[in-house]
């Protein structure tokens, strides 16, 4: 399992909240307390918003506490919305194309879980994409799937909201048809360079942890609490959803 971080605020420097921290996201990769996996060293990536539309985004397969880089990059860049992720490989392999964020246009995905049964679900899933979405597939993990099946409904019309959990209630019922028994279990994180939602779903009674964070400067969404202060985090319920915005965080059944 993967550990996240998401930041909506006051521009700050990225290393404030992945580098910085008693319990920060470098830190995770290494000792993760709430994973079932505590290493995360199959790779990592940041993105931010900046003053283009689209986000930045670096990415590396090696271990996010070896990378000197990724350490200089997140002491020099600020920002007012930005994602961070490490990676523990659950299938896809071990590549850059496969390491989260996930960028197409303005929109950025990252994800902690996995589809139950993904390479018996795999082209079932990619044949539902439109064609210029299929074509903007790099990797070939379930998560950049899930990301981009959310993208074409929201292309369609759909919130948000609407189209993550409406690609979540078509896979687990794709899941169903083929009798897979294992679980789908997602925490994820999408935004559009405004606003902020983050998920905690399992289709059994093991969702991956999220909690809601606060700072001075704005809120956070993180797999772990960055720091040992019980009041600035919130567990989110399972099988529920959190909008960031510049008033603050709402939590949604």
């Amino acid at each position: 399992m993967c550990r996240l971080v998401a930041y909506l605020g006051e521009p700050i420097f990225l290393d404030t909240l992945v580098c910085a921290p008693q319990h920060s996201l470098v830190h995770q990769s290494l000792q993760a307390e709430e994973a079932k996996t505590v290493t995360n060293g199959d790779g990592f990536g940041v993105g931010w918003y900046g003053n283009r539309a689209e986000p930045g985004v670096y990415r590396e397969v090696m271990p996010a506490w070896s990378d000197d880089n990724l350490l200089s990059l997140c002491a020099s860049v600020q920002s007012r919305l930005f994602f961070a992720h490490v990676r523990a490989a659950t299938g896809g392999g071990i590549a850059r194309q496969n390491c989260h964020p996930f960028r197409h246009g303005r929109w950025m995905f990252m994800h902690n879980g996995q589809i139950g049964g993904y390479a018996k679900l795999r082209r079932h899933l990619e044949a539902r994409l439109p064609d210029e979405l299929y074509a903007a597939r790099r990797g070939a993990t379930d998560s950049e799937l899930l990301f981009l099946l959310a993208l074409a409904r929201i292309e369609a019309g759909e919130s948000p909201p609407e189209a993550m959990h409406a690609v979540l209630d078509e896979t687990l019922a794709l899941m169903r048809q083929q009798a897979i028994t294992q679980p789908l279990r997602f925490a994820a994180a999408l935004s559009d360079g405004d606003e902020v939602f983050a998920f905690r779903f399992s289709s059994d009674p093991k969702p991956p942890t999220l909690y809601v964070g606060q700072c001075e400067q704005g809120c956070i969404v993180a797999s772990e609490p960055l720091d040992t202060r019980d009041d600035h985090w919130r567990l989110v319920p399972a099988n529920s959803w959190v909008q960031l915005n510049r008033q603050g965080a709402v939590m949604h059944a």
